[in-house]
């Protein structure tokens, strides 16, 4: 008899903890949020050192990275005494348009409806619609946003992309303040 209640109780421990699991089961989600939770700041917690350094913009290697991706860095666009900064990912890179649309279609699962929780608001989720790549078009972009989003968050975007450079295909990220997107905060950078 008490080994059955033991294994009950075991049972009814393990369903508890895996019913506990964080919502952000994978490693995309978790540097997302990171980064979305740094939004209000600027980026300034996730910003490394220096890259490169032009007249309107500079650019730092991000301290948060996804794992598989080949650079993840933040931007600071500098725009008559507005500063603005955007956080940028190259996920992917191939010569192949249909490896590229799998991977832009993988990241977009990953990314859909995740809800991110910073402290002192209340939960958001990131929606967006998906768009399916055709590789005639050369581009496709997918802009979500966080719901429901208050104050800075409201501007915030999150877009993602694949988009053919020369021979290249290149599927990236970018979080920035969308009330800021025509200083090219979403140019994809080589």
């Amino acid at each position: 008899m008490r080994s059955i209640l033991l294994t009950l109780a075991f049972f009814a421990y393990t369903a508890t903890v895996l019913a506990q699991d964080d919502v952000f089961s994978n490693k995309t989600n978790m540097a997302i949020e990171k980064v979305v939770k740094d939004f209000p700041n600027r980026f300034h917690n996730i910003k490394g050192d220096v890259i490169t350094q032009r007249a309107q913009t500079t650019e730092y290697k991000s301290t948060i990275q996804v794992p598989g991706t080949s650079a993840c860095i933040v931007t600071k666009h500098v725009s008559l005494g507005n500063d603005s900064y955007s956080w940028n990912c190259t996920a992917f890179t191939s010569r192949d348009f249909t490896l590229a649309r799998s991977k832009f279609k993988e990241i977009f699962d990953q990314i859909e409806n995740t809800i991110i929780k910073v402290e002192g608001q209340k939960p958001f989720i990131i929606s967006g619609q998906y768009r399916t790549p055709v590789e005639e078009r050369k581009s496709t972009e997918i802009i979500f946003e966080l719901l429901p989003a208050v104050g800075d968050m409201k501007k915030l975007k999150i877009e993602l992309s694949l988009q053919q450079a020369s021979s290249e295909w290149k599927v990236a990220i970018n979080i920035y303040d969308g009330d800021n997107k025509e200083d090219g905060s979403t140019v994809i950078n080589n």
